[in-house]
C-alpha cells in the first residue's frame, strides 16, 4: 500500500510539474524565442538624431503584443514591445493588433485555412474557456487585456476610440504626461466567423482598424499567403461596407493583389496597409508592388514599413530606411509611415527602444526634419485625426 502511494505521489507530481510546463514555462519559452532581434539594445545615435526624435509624435501601426501573456506595463528583456521601452522609444501612439488564428507550418507563399496554432497557445497561456473554440472572442479577450492595462497604467495608456479622445490624449502628450495613446486592431476578418453582426461587436470593444485577411483565405477575400489569393467575396463586400459606414478603417496587410483591387475599387474611404515590404527593395509575396503603393497613396492611405527579414531583406535599421525611401519615391512623404510588426513572432530589426536608428538613418539619407516628422508619425497623427469616428 505504501509503495503504491509513493507512486501516486510521483504521479500527482509528474502531472503537477506537466501542467506548470505547459501552462507557464513553454508559452515564456515560445515568446522569447519567437520575438528576436538582429541588433540588441542599448542604441546609440547621434545627438542631433536624439535632439530631433526626442520633439517628435512617433506612431507604429502594428503590434501583436496581446498575444502573448506578457504584461505590457512591466518592462521585459525579450520581446520588442512594453509599455517602458514604448516610453523609452518617445512612442506617443501605438496600434495594438488582435492575433486569432495562424496556420501550422505558416510560411509566405500557401497556407489552408485548416490548422490553427493559436488554440493551443491561448489553452497554454490559460485564456479563457470561450476563446478556445471562438475566434471573436480571442480578438475580444485580447481587448479586454489592453483595457485592463490601460486601467491599471496610472493614466500612462489610454485608449483611442475617436478624434475626440485622440484629441484629448495629444493635448495631454503636449502637456509633457508621457500618455502612450493605444487603437485596437485585429489582423484579420476571419474573426467574425461569417457573421456581420460581429462587426458590432469588435466596434462597441473599441477596434478601430481592422485587417481584412491575414495568412489565409478567409470568408472576406483571399490572403497573398493564401491558397486561392482571390478578391472580395460577396459577404466581403457587405462587411467592407459596414466598416466604411462605422468609421472602421481598413487594413489591407497581407491581403492578396486582387483583394487589394476589389478594395479600392469599391472604397469610399482612404485605407492603409499597416506592415509591409516593398517589391522594389524586397521582392516577395509578403510585399506590394509600386502600383498598388501609389494606387493606396493616391486614394489618400497610408503604407506602414515593417521591420522583419521578409519584409526589408536587409534586417537592420538600414533596411528599413531603404524600404521608406523606395515607398516615398512612389507614393510621396505624406503617406508613408512605421508599421514595425513587432511581437509578430518573427526577428526583428531592432526593438522600440530603438526607433532614434530610424530617424538617425532618414537623416543620413537627406530627409528634411519636417519630412521625418511626418514619416515617423506626423502622417499617422492627420490620417486619424479625420478617419476616426468623431465622438
Amino acid at each position: 500500500m505504501r509503495r503504491h502511494s509513493r507512486k501516486l505521489f510521483f504521479a500527482i507530481l509528474f502531472v503537477a510539474a506537466s501542467i506548470v510546463a505547459f501552462t507557464v514555462a513553454a508559452p515564456l519559452y515560445v515568446d522569447a524565442q519567437a520575438n528576436t532581434v538582429a541588433l540588441p539594445s542599448p542604441y546609440k545615435a547621434s545627438a542631433k538624431a536624439y535632439a530631433l526624435h526626442s520633439k517628435l509624435f512617433v506612431a507604429d501601426l502594428h503590434d501583436d503584443a496581446l498575444l502573448w501573456s506578457r504584461d505590457i506595463l512591466i518592462r521585459y528583456s525579450y520581446g520588442h514591445t512594453d509599455l517602458p521601452r514604448l516610453r523609452e522609444g518617445r512612442v506617443s501612439l501605438q496600434v495594438f493588433s488582435t492575433v486569432t488564428k495562424t496556420p501550422k507550418a505558416l510560411n509566405f507563399d500557401s497556407n489552408g485555412a485548416d490548422t490553427d496554432n493559436i488554440t493551443m497557445l491561448a489553452m497554454a497561456q490559460r485564456w479563457p474557456r470561450r476563446t478556445w473554440s471562438s475566434l471573436i472572442e480571442r480578438a475580444l479577450y485580447q481587448s479586454e487585456k489592453l483595457h485592463t492595462a490601460a486601467l491599471n497604467s496610472e493614466g500612462k495608456l489610454r485608449i483611442i476610440r475617436s478624434q475626440v479622445d485622440f484629441h484629448d490624449a495629444l493635448k495631454m502628450q503636449l502637456d509633457g504626461r508621457g500618455l502612450l495613446a493605444g487603437i485596437l486592431s485585429t489582423e484579420g476578418l476571419h474573426a467574425l466567423g461569417g457573421n456581420i453582426d460581429n462587426v458590432d461587436r469588435l466596434y462597441v470593444a473599441g477596434f478601430r482598424i481592422a485587417g481584412l485577411t491575414h495568412f489565409f483565405d478567409n470568408e472576406i477575400g483571399g490572403s497573398a499567403h493564401g491558397l486561392r489569393k482571390s478578391g472580395l467575396t460577396p459577404f466581403g463586400r457587405d462587411v467592407v461596407g459596414k466598416l466604411e459606414a462605422k468609421k472602421i478603417i481598413v487594413d489591407l496587410a497581407h491581403a492578396s493583389p486582387t483583394l487589394i483591387d476589389d478594395v479600392l475599387a469599391m472604397a469610399k474611404r482612404p485605407v492603409i496597409i499597416s506592415h509591409t515590404g516593398v517589391k522594389g527593395t524586397c521582392p516577395g509575396p509578403r510585399n506590394i508592388s509600386d502600383a498598388h503603393i501609389k494606387a493606396i497613396a493616391t486614394a489618400g492611405g497610408i503604407i506602414g514599413i515593417a521591420y522583419f527579414e521578409g519584409a526589408i531583406c536587409d534586417l537592420s535599421p538600414h533596411g528599413i530606411v531603404k524600404a521608406i525611401q523606395y515607398a516615398t519615391s512612389i507614393a510621396g512623404v505624406k503617406h508613408v509611415a512605421l508599421g514595425s510588426d513587432f511581437d509578430g513572432a518573427a526577428k526583428s530589426a531592432i526593438d522600440t527602444t530603438g526607433l532614434v536608428l530610424i530617424t538617425q538613418g532618414l537623416l543620413d539619407a537627406g530627409f528634411t526634419e519636417s519630412d521625418i516628422g511626418d514619416i515617423m508619425g506626423g502622417n499617422i497623427q492627420r490620417f486619424l485625426m479625420t478617419q476616426l469616428p468623431e465622438r
